[in-house]
């Protein structure tokens, strides 16, 4: 999956028998990525949503991991449609499990009072940085197999770090990251329920790394397990996906094997777009 359009066939689903159904693409790892049924999740809700209101948040659990050789249904229930929101439940299953619950609520536009928390610090643009496919290429002999495999990965989203890990320092370092994205090649017009889904799958790459940044004198990364276990993200502008988004990001706590990033969504020149916050496992596995 390498091109915006492959990215949106994997998106958006086939109804059937009063169903959505989605076929899943590997990111380089074994069970099906978390932001890849967050976003199918909530094409099924949209899908739904009959008034025009447009999404401004989710909450949601991971339950189990997701088989990437089988179809994932997912099951809509139109929880209210009230005066201004309209609010949907979404269940994905894989044959008698259930892997995944979404709460999703969509808004009428309003008119109302307008702030947000600005960027503070100075940013190096995109254009100076490396991305992820050229740190694998260039440097590709000195990582980890599993960190190479997962950065070569075919992707249709280009990322670009501000600051590059050295892996060959044991220095814990600030549990902060900076990341640009932006989709890579022609991109087709895309309404803004679209928009909404691709950040959404977007928004699940990078967060939990924050959380061991600290801790880089402990741990290895091939004795590590990650995985996401709840996503939460709440929805504020338009933004426009033929430029650069930068995605901050910040660890508050970790503890318990458990880790929690949130992280804000900037357009290139400092609008917050979203809000993200994410719980999950870090797990330091012993031989």
């Amino acid at each position: 999956m390498n091109t915006v359009k492959d990215l949106l066939e994997v998106l958006l689903l086939k109804k059937k028998q009063g169903f959505f159904i989605g076929k899943s693409e590997t990111v380089g790892s074994s069970n099906v990525f978390g932001g890849q049924v967050l976003a199918q999740s909530l094409n099924a809700a949209y899908r739904t949503i009959t008034n025009g209101r447009i999404l401004h948040s989710l909450h949601s659990y991971f339950l189990e991991p997701g088989d990437l050789n089988k179809p994932i249904q997912y099951k809509v229930d139109d929880t209210r449609d009230g005066g201004s929101f309209s609010t949907r439940r979404v269940t994905a299953v894989q044959g008698d499990k259930t892997i995944f619950i979404l709460a999703a609520s969509f808004h009428k536009i309003e008119f109302g009072f307008e702030h947000f928390r600005k960027i503070e610090r100075i940013i190096t643009p995109p254009e100076e940085l490396t991305s992820w496919s050229e740190l694998a290429e260039k440097n590709g002999n000195f990582m980890p197999f599993k960190l190479k495999s997962f950065l070569s990965v075919e992707r249709p989203i280009e990322f670009k770090p501000t600051n590059i890990l050295n892996l060959s320092s044991d220095a814990d370092l600030p549990p902060k990251m900076d990341v640009w994205f932006k989709l890579k090649g022609d991109i087709p017009y895309l309404t803004i329920e679209i928009k909404h889904q691709i950040l959404t799958y977007i928004s699940d790459y990078n967060l939990l790394w924050s959380s061991i940044l600290p801790h880089m004198k402990k741990i290895s990364f091939s004795d590590i397990q990650m995985a996401s276990l709840d996503h939460a993200m709440w929805f504020y502008r338009d933004f426009d996906f033929t430029d650069w988004l930068l995605y901050s990001i910040e660890s508050p706590n970790s503890a318990n094997a458990r880790g929690v990033a949130q992280g804000h969504i900037y357009t290139r020149k400092g609008v917050l777009v979203a809000s993200v916050v994410q719980e999950g496992l870090v797990r330091p596995l012993t031989k």
